[in-house]
Order: structure tokens, then sequence, then C-alpha cells
């Protein structure tokens, strides 16, 4: 029996040995079925790999990916109101929302990223803008302050049109401005959700298309897109061992296997290293104390990426308290240190002391004046 069991573990081994090995660096992005694709750093910004990623093409609802930023950073997003009857009446996918719904910003922007409401696209549009024409007017503007240099906005909600436009880079360059908000990045992530909104509002589902958070292990989200037009688009992003990157597809037929593998070969070149800095030079004073300048350090230290074993350069700025009073704990903070990666900033931590001190108590001398009370004080 024992040597049946040893048998049939040795020819498991033998066949697990015998597997291929997917090699990552063997990775050509020409063999990826989308007309364009473009995989970044999401820290850096520096594209790992691409394929006609300056190309304008139709994005299809990967624009919600804007309309919705534009949304969450309108605020006040758990106000109730009433949606616009006529803004609502939408061709294409829908949370569905009715006449007459009470609804909230926040339930807007899932029910974008989510199912990809149409109808919430363009009930935002009417909610910020007072129409779709204006909408895309603050659409544009806000992609030109991210730098999207080959982007047109028309639609709040991706529906076909030949002015509608965008570039595989571009749509990366927006996923990695809207990642940056943490109300985004929760609700792009979520894989489905209950939320209240109706006439009166009443409990109910949505799901989230994006299967990728389910295929791939590191998957954070962003948002699919569909048109005739189009095609299939996919933007996502994915996190693994401190590194985010972010992958764009736009008329993909096979956009999940194709993030994949992009993902596959891009966390095995970028990795992660903890920024330097030397404060050896940089010591606080300290008032009232048994020292009089304390050493520092920085106490959480930040990461940056490198692409490809080529790194940026890595800066940083101190600002540091003018003195402090003692007694000084070792650990108290002193400070701020701001950490840069080729001029971008890639984050900050406070400046400590390094050792501490105790107060020093000195023993002031009366004055002649005090003496002199002092003595007619004893007399009387």
């Amino acid at each position: 029996m024992k040597r049946g069991i040893i048998s049939f573990l040795t020819a498991m081994l033998l066949f697990v040995t015998a597997l291929p090995c997917i090699d990552a660096s063997a990775f050509d992005v020409s063999d990826i079925s989308a007309g364009a694709a473009v995989l970044i750093d999401a820290q850096s910004g520096t594209i790992i790999t691409g394929k006609n990623e300056y190309s304008s093409m139709p994005m299809a609802s990967t624009t919600k990916i804007m309309s919705a930023l534009l949304l969450i950073e309108s605020g006040d997003l758990d106000r109730e109101f009433r949606v616009d009857n006529n803004a609502i009446m939408v061709e294409g996918s829908s949370m569905g929302l009715c006449e007459n719904d009470i609804v909230t910003k926040r339930a807007l922007c899932y029910g974008m990223l989510l199912p990809s409401g149409n109808d919430a696209a363009n009930e935002t549009a009417v909610l910020l803008a007072g129409s779709a024409e204006k909408f895309a007017d603050m659409m544009n503007e806000r992609a030109r302050s991210i730098g999207l240099s080959g982007t047109h906005f028309v639609t709040p909600s991706g529906l076909h049109d030949k002015d509608h436009y965008s570039t595989a880079y571009d749509m990366a360059l927006l996923t990695r401005e809207a990642l940056k908000n943490e109300t985004f990045r929760e609700i792009c992530g979520t894989k489905q959700i209950k939320l209240k909104f109706g006439d009166p509002p009443y409990e109910r589902w949505l799901t989230n298309t994006n299967k990728l958070l389910s295929l791939y292990d590191g998957c954070i989200g962003v948002k699919t897109g569909f048109t005739d037009e189009a095609g299939r688009c996919l933007v996502s992003a994915a996190e693994k061992n401190g590194v985010t990157l972010i992958c764009v597809t736009l008329n993909d037929r096979d956009d999940w296997n194709d993030h994949m593998k992009m993902y596959d070969y891009g966390f095995s070149q970028v990795k992660c290293k903890k920024a330097e800095c030397d404060l050896s030079g940089i010591s606080v004073y300290v008032a009232g104390g048994d020292r009089e300048t304390l050493p520092v350090k920085a106490e959480d230290i930040p990461e940056y990426t490198v692409v490809g074993g080529s790194g940026p350069h890595i800066t940083f700025e101190t600002e540091t308290e003018r003195f402090l009073y003692a007694p000084v704990e070792k650990g108290r903070k002193a400070g701020t240190i701001r950490f840069f990666a080729d001029g971008e900033p890639i984050g900050t931590s406070d400046i400590v002391t390094a050792e501490g001190c105790e107060a020093v108590i000195i023993e002031r001398k009366p004055s002649l004046s005090e003496k002199i009370t002092d003595l007619i004080k004893k007399l009387f």
C-alpha cells in the first residue's frame, strides 16, 4: 500500500515538473488582440508596454471613469434628490432608474461604475451641468488639467459619437488620476452592492460587469465598455507587492485574457524599493535640556517603483521645528520630510528624534531686594 502511494506521488511530481513554465519575459505585446493597448506603472506613469497607445479611438463606457470622478469631486454624495425624468430616458445599459426615483450621488457613482448605467451617467450630466453638452465641457476641461492630449468627450456615458474619442494612454492617465480618489477607488473595486433608491426608495443589488475582479488576483477595478463601433474596451488596475499597474485595451475581443497576460509581464518588470535619505547632518535644537541638539530620523520612508531596472532620481525636502522644549522623549515628532521621484511627490514622513534628553533645572539665585525682604521677614 505504502509503495503504491509513493509511486503515485512520484508520478504526480514528475507530471508537475514536466508542465511548461510561463515565461513572462517572452511576452510580446503584438500578440495582444486589441486595436490599442497600454500598461503603465501607476506611481510614475511610466509606460511598461504598449501597442498603438497614442491612437485616437472610441472608448465606449470607459468614459464613465471621468463622469464618476467629476460627480465624486462635486461632493455631498449622500444627499437625496429626485431624478430628471428626461435625463434617464436613454438607450443601452442601465442601473434601473425610473421616473421620479429618489437617489443619491453615491448611488449614481455605483450605477455608472458597476452595471455601467447610461441612465446614471445622463443624470449626472444634468445634475452637475444642466445638460450633456455643458457637462462635456466640464469633462474636457478636467481632461486638459490631467494632460489628456488625445481625448475629446461628447457624451457622459460613452454612447458612440464620431467626435467622442480617446487613446489607450490617455485612459490610463485618467485612471491614474481617478485612483488617487479613495471614494472612486472603493466604488470601482466593488463586486456587488445593495443600494436603496426608487419612488419610494427600496433595496436592490447592483453587480459589477468587470469580471477581472474575480479572474485576476490583485485586480482592484476599474471599468468595462462596449459599443458596436468601439468593440470591447476595458480599463483595469491591479496591485501586487506594493506595485500598482494600470492596463487599458480598446477594441479587444479577448480583453480578460489580454489584461492578465499584460499584468503577468508587468509585475515581472516592476519592483518596489524603499527611498533612501541621509539625515545625519540634520538636528533639532532643544531649549532647557541637558543637550543643545538632538539627531533626527525619518519614521516611515515611502517606497518607489523601478521599471525594468531603471529607477527615478529620488530627492527629498525637510522641514523641522525651530526648537523643542525639554524634556524630549525619543521618537517625538520634530518635522516633516517629503519625497520626490523625478520631481513628482511619492510620499511624506514624520521626522522624529532619534534620541531623547532630560530637562535641566537651573537654581536661580535671589536678587538683592529679595535678600533684604527675606531678612526683614526674619526680624519681624
